[in-house]
């Protein structure tokens, strides 16, 4: 797919440490996260425009619905790792939820737009949002060895970010030609890439290109379908992961409810383009930071400094935001977390899970992005709701309560970044009821 001595090959390794034998599955994954993200953030903008037409009770509501349909949504597929044959598993999740789009596209354009409709929509786009992610990391550690996961996450995440600015700068671009409505049939199209990229993928994994942290691609996972529900609770690791998405989470919902209550007086299409600019604040500033830095941090300083910086850096904002409560430290606040995440905390979260075998990579991985993050969404949306409307804080005094969540949250990244420096120095892996190996 790339040539060791080519430009591009020169960029990928001058970014990470990348072997010639790698460089092929490296780009390939490269592109596929970028694909995804475009998909995604070409309806990010369209979701996000709509949130402001609803109170802050009806928002918790559809945060509320979306956990339910996530806790669905990962029961569904956790049915499918035990059944379906891995090399068709990811591809067929990218390919229902293209299919789903377009049913959606059909309901948006026949006798109007219910209100049913526009909130559905929401929810739908919200899961999709943890789902095709997951999935990618999943893969990707399934992909590549933990010493590999060290060196090229971080470039790899940068094609999140690239991603990221394409989907909202087509949508900015296109929303006033095309319309919302016709963006979702764009966006489709997008996620349907992916599908060719597995393909190359699994034949380099069979030809031998790179190395394989997997198993056999031509069988299901097996085992219990909701075995991800029992993997997770049974162990102390993963469930140090799930806390630290909760909190991560509850950061994220208390400054989308502000920027969202900010926008309430401003026209939809307007918004649109506000949301999609944000968009392409972020991830111009996530790109520099995943591709040339990530890589160079986790390696010299270790994955307990990658996990925790982020959170050491909110904590700083919150406190900032608490003392000086001003739209320009909440728009900052919120690029410098988004983009912290982007560039650094999910590369170094999804490093993990590479300690972990198939079924949990696949199954109680999915439990922890999804139905824990929306959780958590859920449980945080009520609680501003509470925060705000019934003990009628403003924007400080909330500040303030997320500097305390900021300040655990940063807890939790340094004790799980020294359990994994454990069991990388245990011959067998760290203690839990998860087996390490496949």
């Amino acid at each position: 797919m790339i040539a060791s001595h080519n430009p591009v090959a020169r960029i990928i390794r001058r970014a990470a440490r990348v072997e010639p034998d790698e460089l092929g599955a490296t780009f390939a994954s490269f592109l596929f996260v970028l694909t995804l993200m475009a998909a995604y953030y070409i309806l990010r903008p369209i979701r996000d425009a709509m949130s402001s037409d609803w109170s802050d009770a009806e928002l918790s509501a559809l945060f509320t619905a979306t956990f339910v349909f996530s806790l669905l949504a990962v029961a569904l597929y956790g049915l499918a790792c035990s059944r379906v044959r891995f090399r068709r598993l990811v591809p067929g999740v990218y390919t229902a939820f293209a299919a789903s789009f377009l049913l959606f596209y059909s309901l948006s354009t026949t006798g109007g737009e219910p209100e049913w409709v526009r909130k559905s929509f929401y929810v739908w786009v919200s899961v999709f949002s943890l789902f095709h992610v997951s999935v990618f990391w999943s893969y990707m550690a399934d992909i590549f060895r933990r010493e590999q996961a060290q060196r090229l996450f971080g470039f790899i995440a940068a094609g999140a970010s690239i991603g990221a600015i394409l989907g909202p700068a087509l949508a900015v671009a296109l929303v006033g030609m095309l319309g919302p409505s016709n963006l979702i049939v764009v966006s489709a199209g997008v996620l349907l890439i992916p599908v060719v990229i597995i393909a190359y993928l699994e034949k380099g994994r069979r030809g031998g290109q790179g190395a394989s942290a997997g198993g056999d691609s031509h069988t299901a996972i097996g085992g219990n379908p909701f075995a991800g529900f029992s993997l997770f609770f049974r162990s102390p690791y993963l469930l140090g992961i799930g806390l630290f998405i909760f909190l991560y989470t509850a950061i994220s919902t208390f400054v989308y409810f502000e920027l969202k209550n900010l926008l309430a007086g401003v026209e939809e299409a307007t918004r649109v383009q506000i949301w999609g600019g944000m968009d392409l604040a972020v991830n111009v500033l996530a790109i520099v930071t995943a591709m040339f830095g990530t890589s160079r941090l986790t390696t010299r300083f270790g994955l307990t400094t990658t996990l925790t910086v982020v959170p050491v850096l909110i904590v700083l904002g919150m406190v900032m935001l608490a003392i000086s409560p001003m739209i320009s430290v909440v728009v900052g606040l919120q690029i410098v977390r988004r983009a912290g995440n982007y560039a650094v905390t999910r590369p170094g979260r999804e490093m993990l899970f590479t300690v972990v075998n198939r079924e949990t990579r696949f199954k109680a991985k999915s439990v922890i992005d999804i139905v824990v993050y929306r959780g958590g969404d859920a449980v945080t949306a009520w609680a501003f709701t509470g925060l705000t409307a019934v003990l009628g804080l403003g924007l400080g005094a909330v500040a303030a309560v997320g500097a305390v969540l900021a300040a655990l949250w940063a807890g939790v990244a340094l004790a799980l970044g020294r359990q994994y420096r454990q069991s990388s120095q245990a011959e067998n892996g760290f203690r839990n009821p998860t087996p390490v190996t496949d």
